[in-house]
């Protein structure tokens, strides 16, 4: 049986725009899988946002991020790509991290060329390091990986420091350092975005941050312009808070709140959600 390791190389290689939803934590994560998509993002920003409250600037570590794809590796058997931020310090860090988070599950690890502590990719006052420095990081995470098939993802985020040229610069010199898949974070200009395919060879990711920097584009488009992955990280999470705050607000307004399909989950799709059923199939079994 292929791995998930293999199914998502395929997936990146086809090139054909595959949809990855991010996943904060292992529910979401299944109902990713439930809804048919074919890949999981464990997204950072997620992570920070639902598990600390906090923004996006570093806030949580490898242990953290490590300890998330585990549980997530547990609850689904669809390939996981890992956010890994900057490697979490220089390339013997780097080294560690990869290490770690393909023994915690992760199918593809993605790096920044940011300066440590990073911020969101579509938040102001971004510093990136040198291009050698970020080559040193992307060389270590080739040399850690134990499985060949797991990929190297490297996100460069000089588009907003550097400008675009810069940032495409810097891309093809993380693909021929050995990165499997490229990522040229928060490009402003939608005439960029098109290019991106036609200047790089090395297969694609693409961010579609809901209200960001990236003029959000459908993925029929976004297709055919030849990207391998289009990501929405933190979709989930927005449809979450929305979800919460629209069943919360009635509550408070009426002081009631029913097993109401537009506003909550069914008690009975909870269960499903979490394998209530097949818990109890296996309690039938060991009794």
């Amino acid at each position: 049986m292929m791995s998930s390791k293999q199914a998502l190389r395929d997936l990146v290689q086809a090139r054909q725009g595959v949809v990855v939803p991010g996943a904060f934590n292992a529910l979401s994560a299944r109902i990713v899988a439930d809804m048919g998509f074919q890949a999981i993002y464990v997204t950072g920003a997620g992570v920070t946002n639902m598990w600390l409250g906090l923004p996006d600037q570093a806030f949580v570590g490898l242990h953290e991020i490590a300890e998330h794809t585990t549980r997530i590796r547990d609850a689904v058997d669809l390939p996981l790509i890992v956010d890994a931020d900057t490697g979490f310090g220089n390339a013997l860090n780097t080294y560690h991290a990869v290490r770690t988070l393909e023994r915690a599950g992760a199918d593809c690890i993605q790096l920044q060329d940011q300066v440590s502590p990073k911020r969101c990719g579509h938040f102001n006052g971004k510093e990136v390091i040198s291009s050698q420095d970020m080559v040193s990081k992307i060389h270590a995470a080739c040399d850690a990986r134990r499985d060949p098939d797991l990929m190297i993802m490297a996100r460069t985020d000089a588009a907003a420091t550097e400008g675009f040229e810069a940032a495409v610069e810097r891309a093809q010199r993380y693909a021929q350092a050995g990165a499997d898949v490229l990522f040229v974070e928060a490009v402003t200009e939608l005439e960029h975005l098109r290019a991106l395919p036609q200047r790089l060879s090395t297969p694609q990711l693409i961010n579609m941050v809901i209200g960001g920097k990236t003029p959000v584009t459908d993925a029929y488009a976004l297709r055919e312009m030849g990207y391998g992955l289009i990501l929405y990280a933190n979709a989930a999470l927005q449809g979450a808070v929305a979800g919460m705050q629209r069943a919360l607000d009635h509550l408070r307004t009426e002081q009631r709140l029913d097993e109401d399909p537009n506003l909550v989950a069914t008690f009975s799709e909870r269960q499903r959600l979490v394998g209530k059923p097949d818990w109890d199939a296996l309690e039938q079994k060991y009794r």
